[in-house]
């Protein structure tokens, strides 16, 4: 009999090969393909509402306010302006901080500045007073899908949009809300407050509950979007052997 061979540690007679991480090179592609078609859906966007933005451009360039910050496409046209500063807003938070819990210093800045840049616009929108503001008391609709009929694609688009840069980044930047549920519950929370504050600024506006239930179904097709960019706890790295149990007397 051989009594040379050794036996083995425990819990590695048959340890599977670790998976292999697919290569960067294969990845590049799915990201470009991925940037090229938000690059031509922007452009597209802007494409189809250049003579909204551009009615409102001498005015906004004037530094007017009515006409400007006080209207829709005002609004808007200012977002726009003010894109290239927000990236360089997150080029620099970027640099200034360390990575935390395993997600890249540029991503966590991203999805910060795109949190503010995506969703200020529009509450700002949805905050404007209307003619009677301060005169015509509060008005509320709690009958579900009734105003939905009355929104008109363009409002059903808008109302979709309020919280959909908070549904994308937020997962991206909180572990603790990279779930749809969450995120469901956030984006309401969030639209119950501004639909509250309208009843209660008395900016003759309709606190309607379509409106929060088209805001959260905004966030969490939004988060959907984004969801393989969620931050999740780091698994262990695959592969790695076990330590052998201590042997006992």
């Amino acid at each position: 009999m051989n009594h040379d061979a050794s036996p083995s540690a425990p819990g590695l007679e048959h340890a599977p090969p670790a998976p292999a991480p697919l290569p960067a090179p294969l990845r590049r592609p799915r990201t470009m393909v991925l940037a090229a078609l938000v690059v031509l859906a922007l452009a597209g966007g802007l494409f189809l509402m250049r003579r909204m933005l551009l009615m409102s451009a001498p005015r906004c360039m004037a530094g007017r306010w009515h006409g400007c910050y006080d209207t829709f496409n005002g609004v808007v046209l200012m977002t726009l302006v003010t894109l290239p500063l927000a990236v360089l807003v997150a080029w620099v938070l970027a640099r200034l901080r360390p990575a935390r819990g395993g997600l890249p210093a540029w991503r966590m800045s991203l999805a910060e500045v795109g949190m503010v840049h995506g969703t200020v616009p529009f509450l700002w929108l949805t905050m404007m007073p209307g003619a009677g503001a301060g005169v015509v008391p509060g008005r509320v609709s709690l009958v579900p899908l009734r105003d939905l009929v009355t929104m008109g694609p363009l409002g059903t688009v808008g109302n979709l949009l309020v919280f959909a840069a908070l549904g994308f980044f937020a997962p991206i930047r909180f572990e603790a809300l990279a779930s749809a549920p969450r995120v469901l519950a956030l984006g309401a929370a969030c639209s119950v407050l501004v639909e509250t504050a309208q009843y209660v600024l008395r900016l003759d506006r309709v606190s309607s509950v379509d409106d929060v239930l088209v805001n959260a179904t905004g966030a969490v097709l939004a988060a959907l979007a984004s969801r393989r960019w969620w931050r999740t706890t780091a698994p262990a790295a695959p592969g790695r052997p076990r330590p052998a149990p201590a042997p006992t007397a």
